[in-house]
This record gives structure tokens, C-alpha cells and sequence, in this order.
């Protein structure tokens, strides 16, 4: 009886289909390219200008701190 359910069961079983690997890799790689966008460049524009900032200080220079 056994021998028969598990024959039955590996009768039913279909073959996955072949571009299923490159779906399945699809949504992580779309989800990096937009965690990109969203959150990495930006914060890489916002380091940009703030070592412009930095660098265009001069001995002398009043600065105010986010403390007052």
C-alpha cells in the first residue's frame, strides 16, 4: 500500500520549468537596484556636499554647531 501512494505521488510530480531560476533571481535583483536609488546614492550626494563643505572651511571661519 505504501509502495502505491508513493508511486502515485511521483506520478504527479511535473518537472519544474527551466526560467524559473532566472524569475526567482529577478525580484532580490530589482530590490537592490531600488535600495540603491533610494537610500545609497543619496547618501552618497549628501557626503559629496558635505566634504565640499568641509573642505571650502578656512582657519578663522565662524561655525555654528547644531548645539547653538
Amino acid at each position: 500500500m505504501l509502495s502505491l501512494i508513493s508511486n502515485v505521488y511521483a506520478a504527479d510530480s511535473a518537472p519544474a520549468p527551466q526560467g524559473a531560476d532566472f524569475v526567482s533571481l529577478l525580484f532580490p535583483i530589482l530590490l537592490l537596484v531600488v535600495f540603491y536609488f533610494l537610500l545609497i546614492r543619496p547618501q552618497q550626494k549628501r557626503a559629496k556636499e558635505h566634504k565640499a563643505l568641509v573642505d571650502q572651511l578656512k582657519v578663522g571661519d565662524s561655525v555654528m554647531t547644531t548645539g547653538g
